[in-house]
């Protein structure tokens, strides 16, 4: 499990570490282009022994790269979970070389990651239920983290996390939007002129609370590219 000066020092500017994983988009002419540059990244991942998530839409690829088995230590504990190790860093290294092969560009400012939050007082109690409703596995809570974290190993549903108790004002799930601190001032001030309102920005820049009129909330996290995180 690798700290944030550990990897800043590899200097990744094309990727940003959003939430647990490494992140990138790179730009395409069409699918074809994007196939064949996945071709090369797969066959970068079968040297190395690791694999990154990819989607496709149109003009863009997304990847994003985590390793399971990460160890995270708390005192003389040691927990295996979701994180970003040294064979992350190492395949996209060799990613972004393939993908200055291929002549693609990487659009940094589009790189964002959501996770769902729910505010409760016994997690341990619900995480199964929700863990089942979510990816159709109890076993899934506490999956790549020490918590009753929800993950859904195929990647396909956001990740669930619990917060210590229920909030003053009942509302009991909110949005974390991970985004560049670049992005996160440009985000926020879109959803004010919207017609949102900042209601907590005791710890910005790197989370500011947004409320809409019905007062549901949602938080903007800003996280900086992995080539220039400082902690």
């Amino acid at each position: 499990m690798l700290g944030g000066m550990q990897i800043a020092a590899a200097g990744l500017t094309q990727w940003c570490q959003l939430a647990q994983g490494l992140h990138a988009r790179y730009l395409i002419d069409d699918f074809a282009a994007g196939a064949r540059f996945l071709v090369d990244v797969g066959e970068a991942g079968a040297e190395l022994g690791h694999q990154p998530i990819v989607s496709m839409g149109a003009g863009h690829v997304d990847l994003k790269l985590v390793s399971d088995d990460a160890i995270y230590r708390d005192g003389d504990t040691e927990h295996v979970v979701q994180w970003v190790t040294q064979k992350d860093l190492d395949l996209a290294t060799r990613i972004t070389e393939i993908a200055a092969r291929h002549g693609l560009s990487a659009d940094v400012a589009a790189v964002s990651h959501v996770e769902l939050g729910l505010d409760t007082a016994q997690s341990a109690t619900i995480a199964p239920v929700w863990a089942a409703l979510l990816t159709g596995d109890p076993d899934a809570r506490g999956r790549g983290t020490p918590s009753d974290e929800v993950r859904d190993a195929t990647g396909r549903v956001p990740n669930l996390w619990f917060g210590d108790a229920p909030p003053s004002d009942g509302q009991r799930f909110h949005l974390e939007v991970y985004v560049t601190p670049e992005v996160a001032q440009e985000r926020i001030a879109a959803a004010v002129a919207a017609g949102g309102t900042v209601v907590d920005d005791s710890e910005a820049p790197s989370l500011v609370v947004i409320a809409d009129q019905d007062g549901t909330r949602g938080v903007v996290c800003a996280q900086a590219p992995a080539a220039s995180t400082d902690a």
